[in-house]
C-alpha cells in the first residue's frame, strides 16, 4: 500500500501540471465553439490532429527509452545526450523542410490560402518535440516542481494568448466596437489562425525555459548507446504512430471521406462537431494522462520488488474504479456537460458516452502494457498498436459514409477494445497478473446499467433528473469506497 500511495501523490504531483492545464485548455473549448462556427472549428480540430502523428514521428520512442536505459547506467549524462541530440537535429531538419515547402504542404491540406498555418505548426511541432525529452529528465529525476511550473507557465502563457485575441479582441471587433490595442494586434481575416499564434508562442516560451538542460548538450554520443536506445525505441515509435492513428485518424478520415459527397464546409462542419464533443470526454482522458506520468517510470521502479505484480492488479482496479465513477458522473451530468459547447455542437451528445467508455479500454490498455515494457518486448506493443490501427481504419472506412462522425466514435470504442483484448491475453503468457477481472467486469456492467437506466428515464422536469442522478451518483461511490477502501491502510 505504501507503493500505491506514493504512485498516488507522484499521480497528483505530475498530473497537476497535466490536470489543470488541461482542464484550463478545456476551458477554452466554450471560447472556441461560441466564437467560432462548427466548420471553423473543424480547421482546429484537423490541425492538431496532423501535430500528433509528428511529434510522435520525431521524437521516435526516445521518452521511454530514456527512461529504460538511465535506470540502468552510470553514465545518466551520456544516456541523455543520446536521447536529446538525435531529436534535436530531426526536429530542425523538419522545420526546415516545412517552412521552406509551406506553400505547396498548404495546397495538399486543401488551404492554399494559409501556407502560414504549415509555418507556424512546423515551429510547434519541433519545438514540442525537441521539449520532450528535457521534460521527461524532469520527471526521471523527480523534479516535479519545475516541471510543473514549466508545464503551467507555458499553459498559462497559451491561455492568456487565446483570452486576449478571442475574448477580449474578437469579441469587442464583432461588437463594432474597438481602440488602439486591437487596431494594432487584431486581425479579423486570421480567424481560428489566433488559437495557433498562442499555442506557437506558447512552445517557444518552454523551449526557452528549458534551455538549461540542453546547453551542456555534447555533439558527441555513445554510438552503443544510441544505437541501442534506438532499437529499443523503433517498436515503441511503430506502436506510437499507430497509436496516434487510432486517436486522431478519425478526424483525418472525416474529412475526405465525406468531402466528396457533401462539400468542403459541411464535411469541415460535422468535423468540428466531432472535435468538440470529443473534447468533452476530456475528463477520463485528463485522469488517464495523469496517471500516465506517474505510473510510467513506477512501472520500471517498481519492478524489482518481490510484490511487484500484486501492486499492478491493486493500481489496475483502482484505476478502473475510479474511471468507472467519473463516467457515470458525467453522464449523470451530461446536459450541464454540454453547455461547454455552442449551441451548434450539442447536436453531437449522443457519442459523448461512446467515447468515455472508448477512453476508459486505453487507459485499461496502458496499465496492461506494463508486461512488454518490462520484458523488453515492446514489439508487441507495436503489434497491437498496429491491429488497433488497422481496426481504425477499416470500421472508420465502413462506418463514416452512412454514419458521418458517430461512426467515428464507434470505430473508436472498437479499435480500444480490441487493442485491450490483445494486451490482456498476450500479457497472460508472458507476464501474468492476476487482475481482479471477474470484480471489475460486475463494477463495470453495475454502473452501464445504471446509466443505461437513467438515460432512459422520461421526467418532465431535468432538474429533478440531474437531483435524482446525483444523489444515485453519491450512493454508488460510498458504497465501492466502503467495499474497495484499504484494508491495511484502516488496520
Amino acid at each position: 500500500m505504501s507503493s500505491l500511495k506514493n504512485l498516488a501523490g507522484q499521480t497528483a504531483v505530475y498530473g497537476l501540471s497535466s490536470i489543470v492545464g488541461r482542464f484550463l485548455n478545456y476551458l477554452l473549448t466554450p471560447l472556441y465553439t461560441y466564437q467560432f462556427v462548427a466548420k471553423d472549428y473543424g480547421v482546429v480540430t484537423e490541425m492538431y490532429a496532423y501535430v500528433a502523428f509528428l511529434v510522435v514521428l520525431l521524437t521516435f520512442g526516445m521518452e521511454t527509452a530514456y527512461f529504460r536505459f538511465v535506470s540502468r547506467s552510470e553514465f545518466k549524462q551520456s544516456v541523455y545526450n543520446a536521447a536529446l541530440l538525435p531529436v534535436v537535429v530531426s526536429a530542425t531538419i523538419f522545420m526546415g523542410i516545412c517552412i521552406a515547402f509551406s506553400g505547396s504542404l498548404s495546397a495538399a491540406i486543401s488551404y492554399p490560402d494559409n501556407p502560414e498555418f504549415v509555418i507556424w505548426f512546423a515551429i510547434i511541432v519541433g519545438l514540442d518535440a525537441i521539449s520532450s525529452i528535457p521534460l521527461a529528465r524532469l520527471r526521471q529525476e523527480n523534479k516535479a516542481t519545475r516541471f510543473v511550473g514549466i508545464n503551467l507557465s507555458s499553459i498559462a502563457l497559451n491561455i492568456g494568448l487565446n483570452l486576449f485575441f478571442i475574448a477580449y479582441c474578437k469579441v469587442m471587433f464583432d461588437s463594432g466596437r474597438s481602440n488602439w490595442i486591437i487596431d494594432m494586434f487584431y486581425d479579423p481575416a486570421i480567424g481560428v489562425g489566433y488559437i495557433f499564434i498562442a499555442n506557437l508562442l506558447a512552445s517557444i516560451f518552454k523551449c526557452l525555459l528549458l534551455l538549461p538542460f540542453m546547453t551542456g548538450l555534447s555533439i558527441s554520443v555513445d554510438r552503443k548507446t544510441l544505437r541501442s536506445m534506438l532499437i529499443y525505441g523503433a517498436p515503441l515509435l511503430i506502436a506510437g504512430v499507430a497509436g496516434i492513428a487510432n486517436e486522431n485518424l478519425d478526424r483525418i478520415l472525416l474529412k475526405y471521406l465525406l468531402l466528396e459527397d457533401i462539400g468542403l464546409s459541411e464535411t469541415m462542419t460535422q468535423v468540428g462537431i466531432y472535435g468538440a464533443c470529443y473534447k468533452v470526454s476530456i475528463l477520463i482522458t485528463l485522469f488517464v494522462q495523469a496517471y500516465r506520468y506517474a505510473a510510467e517510470p513506477f512501472f520500471f521502479n517498481k519492478s524489482v520488488d518481490v510484490d511487484a505484480k500484486e501492486t499492478y492488479a491493486e493500481m489496475m482496479k483502482y484505476f478502473v474504479l475510479t474511471c468507472l465513477v467519473v463516467f457515470l458522473g458525467l453522464m449523470m451530468n451530461i446536459d450541464i456537460v454540454m453547455l461547454f459547447v455552442g449551441e451548434e455542437y450539442r447536436v453531437g451528445a449522443q457519442i459523448v458516452p461512446i467515447l468515455l467508455l472508448a477512453n476508459i479500454f486505453l487507459g485499461i490498455y496502458y496499465n496492461l502494457s506494463v508486461w512488454y515494457k518490462l520484458t523488453d518486448k515492446t514489439m508487441y506493443g507495436a503489434y497491437i498498436s498496429i491491429v488497433g490501427a488497422i481496426l481504425t481504419v477499416l470500421f472508420n472506412l465502413a462506418l463514416i459514409p452512412k454514419l458521418g462522425y458517430v461512426g467515428s466514435a464507434w470505430t473508436t470504442l472498437i479499435c480500444y477494445a480490441g487493442m485491450m483484448t490483445m494486451s490482456y491475453f498476450w500479457g497472460r503468457k508472458h507476464y501474468h497478473i492476476h487482475y481482479p477481472i471477474k470484480k471489475l467486469a460486475a463494477y463495470s456492467a453495475l454502473i452501464l446499467i445504471i446509466y443505461l437506466g437513467f438515460d432512459r428515464l422520461d421526467l418532465a422536469n431535468s432538474n429533478v433528473k440531474i437531483l435524482l442522478g446525483n444523489l444515485v451518483l453519491a450512493l454508488v461511490t460510498l458504497g465501492i469506497i466502503f467495499l474497495e477502501r484499504p484494508k491495511k491502510i484502516i488496520t
